[in-house]
């Protein structure tokens, strides 16, 4: 029994150490050789859309866009986040940038730090893959 056992644990070795020397480095998947075969595949590729991809091609990708950004999108200014960026957030939608500072509430150093960083911000209209839900208040990322 003990020689069976010795002989099963050499067979197993030999097939392990064997697989690691002779296996070939991974590669990543080519797709562009799995959409030659198809090309109605690649034909739909290119008219599907969403929101989401029509608003990068704006200021929307550059600058916070106070109708749309989540609140974690306020943590790069100074003293707007947690608190300025749910105020932000929760009195939306805004016409044009600078109704933000019409917010009922907002304290004097609120109103500077917001007058000081307009530039860093855009209006565009409210889109609804945005502001579904509560992602915008709590994206649940901890």
């Amino acid at each position: 029994m003990k020689l069976w056992q010795r002989i099963v644990t050499v067979f197993s070795l030999t097939i392990f150490l064997s697989s690691i020397v002779f296996s070939q480095p991974a590669q990543a998947l080519n797709f562009d050789t799995i959409l030659q075969g198809s090309p109605r595949l690649v034909a739909m590729e290119n008219t599907r859309r969403n929101a989401a991809d029509d608003l990068l091609g704006t200021e929307f990708g550059q600058k916070i866009d106070v109708n749309n950004s989540d609140i974690r999108d306020f943590r790069g200014l100074k003293g707007f986040y947690p608190n300025l960026a749910s105020l932000i957030i929760q009195n939306a939608p805004y016409e044009q940038v600078e109704d933000v500072l019409n917010i009922p509430g907002l304290s004097e150093t609120q109103k500077e730090r917001l007058q000081a960083n307009l530039d860093n911000f855009t209006a565009t209209p409210l889109a609804e893959v945005f502001n579904e839900g509560d992602g915008r208040y709590n994206a649940g990322v901890y």
